[in-house]
């Protein structure tokens, strides 16, 4: 598992430093990459051609795991996600579920992404429009 662990870490470097060398050791040829808000890319060759052109606009500022869960051939890492894209800073929480093949590299991440905002409906303030409020 840790050996899984080192190369979603060192994937997730990649993107801070923005330079893949060494991503053939981490994708196999085959991966499929599906992003949290709809684009796919299939094979090597074209998850090395979005990152190339992502670098142009953006630059990762962190993206920090917050814990890993494995199962099988499964490894699902909960992180925290922030980057500049064309002068614009954002961040979010997600998750991506990643599987590996009988070689230990990548064959399939999926990406899900979650509103970095989170709140409390049941809080004081808020209780008594929830309550009061008509259904």
């Amino acid at each position: 598992m840790k050996r899984r662990e080192d190369k979603i870490l060192a994937y997730f470097d990649m993107w801070l430093s923005k330079d893949i060398s060494g991503i053939e050791g981490i994708f196999e040829e085959n991966v499929l990459y599906s992003e949290s808000y709809g684009p796919e890319y299939h094979g090597l060759d074209q998850v090395k051609k979005w990152f190339a052109n992502w670098c142009i606009h953006a630059t990762v500022l962190e993206w920090n795991v917050k814990q890993f869960i494995s199962q099988d051939k499964v490894t699902v890492a909960e992180w925290y996600f922030e980057c500049n894209y064309d002068g614009v800073i954002y961040g979010f929480d997600g998750a991506s579920i990643i599987e590996f093949n009988e070689n230990e590299k990548i064959s399939s991440i999926k990406e899900f992404k979650s509103k970095q905002e989170h709140n409390s409906p049941y809080t004081k303030v808020q209780d008594s429009a929830v309550l009061n409020k008509k259904v």
